[in-house]
């Protein structure tokens, strides 16, 4: 039985690792250029004029939370896209009927979205070499942070997929919620430069402990403590995974 649910997980990830590679130049070019535009406009035009931030090159500080952004924007994208438009073709039922567990289905498009967001934080990662040269502090800080931030984010964008009735409801959340929270969440600056009272509030954004762990795995500085980071990030990925289990286990916004 083990084997026949691993043939199924293998069959789910490979569907959803084609769908991507497919459309490369729709799903992996264009955060590269738009990331590249990042790097040019606030790394080398208005870097120049910061100058260093924690001892560092201001191009050199923004650099993880750019590739942070990228992977978390594509890992949320590709799961709710690659969902929501099973549920539109009714293929879904497919996978519904099958006797293929739940946690199986979730890991399936896990595993999609999670390839994408590597694939896509690898690309940035070689751009900005262009930039900055490599500066490595923790390889394991870095693999484990980012495998966990791209968890989390498939699994909402799962369940923003769950829910969403027309395309239009899976740009929603990522126009006005993670747009906002990422450019609050310390991608371009410190928080050691704000008042205390905006710290404080600061650190109830959760984008705000990946962003510092990831930025401690290449440089070794952070915001946050790396416990800090790791307990958020597996808080959030057990809480949003028990609500995504129950939701499909229970057919909501599947079945009509």
């Amino acid at each position: 039985m083990m084997h026949l649910y691993w043939v199924a997980l293998k069959s789910i990830w490979t569907k959803e690792i084609t769908r991507f590679a497919r459309i490369w130049i729709q799903t992996l070019v264009p955060p590269v250029i738009t990331m590249t535009l990042y790097f040019i406009i606030f790394g080398n035009l208005i870097g120049s004029r910061i100058g260093e931030m924690h001892g560092f090159d201001y191009m050199q500080f923004i650099v993880p939370g750019l590739i942070m952004m990228s992977v978390i924007t594509n890992s949320y994208a590709n799961v709710a896209a690659s969902f929501f438009s099973a549920k539109f073709q009714h293929n879904i039922e497919e996978l519904l009927v099958a006797p293929v567990p739940t946690h199986v289905v979730i890991w399936g498009y896990i595993g999609g979205g999670v390839a994408r967001g590597v694939c896509v934080g690898i690309l940035v990662t070689a751009v900005s070499l262009f930039f900055v040269p490599l500066q490595i502090y923790s390889w394991w800080v870095i693999v484990l942070t980012l495998l966990c931030t791209s968890i989390l984010f498939s699994l909402g964008g799962l369940l923003n997929a769950v829910f969403a009735r027309t395309f239009d409801d899976i740009s929603l959340i990522p126009t006005f919620v993670l747009t906002p929270l990422t450019y609050l969440g310390g991608v371009f600056y410190s928080l050691t430069l704000l008042p205390p009272v905006w710290q404080a509030i600061s650190k109830l954004n959760p984008i705000v402990y990946m962003i510092s762990g990831f930025r401690f795995g290449f440089l070794g500085i952070n915001d946050v403590p790396l416990y800090l980071t790791f307990g958020v990030l597996g808080a959030f990925i057990v809480g949003i995974y028990i609500l995504v289990w129950w939701l499909i286990e229970r057919g909501t916004g599947l079945r009509s």
